[in-house]
């Protein structure tokens, strides 16, 4: 688990300030391809550095029952007996940093003790195989994804980029985060807080 995680997760003070829980969305005028029309939720957010997950872009050429596999949760050829759920589970490209580490968002419904990271509004974060496991017998979240890597900012740096107008930032739903329609999210995001794609000016002050 990222540092800045592991923090996280032991700090029980008030977040007051920060944008844990709130999405990131990129400003058409992103420069950085990593991250245009991207929506980021945002997990960690303190005085030192910043991570999310990238809740937009699916990951090429993989699907989630793959995914248990190459990682010994299941054997080669048990996909087929995976509860329905687990297997519309997407597999979400999460951000440039560590990307063959697996980071899992669920809803609030299943939580592992000191492994899994409440953020806000009963959605959580959980980077074990043991929620992985779960899934696949069935007794995990109802609601998941599973991102492949992360967006991470060093201290200062995501303050500096939203100032710079490098990104918007919007109240997070679980729908937005969850729901399978990954090609609207990004609309969608802009949408909450009255902005048509269409008629935004590049100039567009932060939220």
């Amino acid at each position: 688990m990222p540092e800045l995680l592991r923090k996280r997760l032991a700090d029980r003070t008030s977040r007051s300030g920060y944008l844990d829980g709130q999405v990131l969305v990129a400003m058409p005028t992103m420069t950085d391809d990593r991250f245009a029309r991207t929506v980021i939720y945002v997990c960690a957010h303190s005085s030192e550095g910043a991570m999310g997950i990238v809740v937009n872009k699916l990951a090429p050429h993989i699907s989630f029952p793959d995914l248990l596999v190459q990682l010994d949760v299941i054997s080669e050829g048990e996909e087929i007996r995976l509860p329905e759920r687990a297997g519309a589970i997407q597999v979400l490209r999460g951000g440039p940093v560590e990307s063959g580490r697996g980071f899992v968002l669920h809803s609030a419904d299943f939580m592992i003790e000191d492994s899994t990271l409440s953020i806000d509004d009963g959605i959580c974060l959980t980077a074990t195989l043991d929620i992985l496991k779960a899934i696949a017998k069935g007794a995990g979240p109802k609601s998941a994804l599973l991102a492949l890597g992360y967006a991470g900012w060093a201290p200062g740096q995501l303050e500096t980029e939203i100032q710079a107008n490098g990104w918007l930032n919007v109240p997070a739903d679980r729908g937005l985060v969850f729901d399978g329609a990954v090609e609207t999210k990004y609309e969608r995001a802009l949408a909450k807080i009255g902005i048509d794609l269409g008629k935004l000016s590049p100039e567009a002050g932060h939220a």
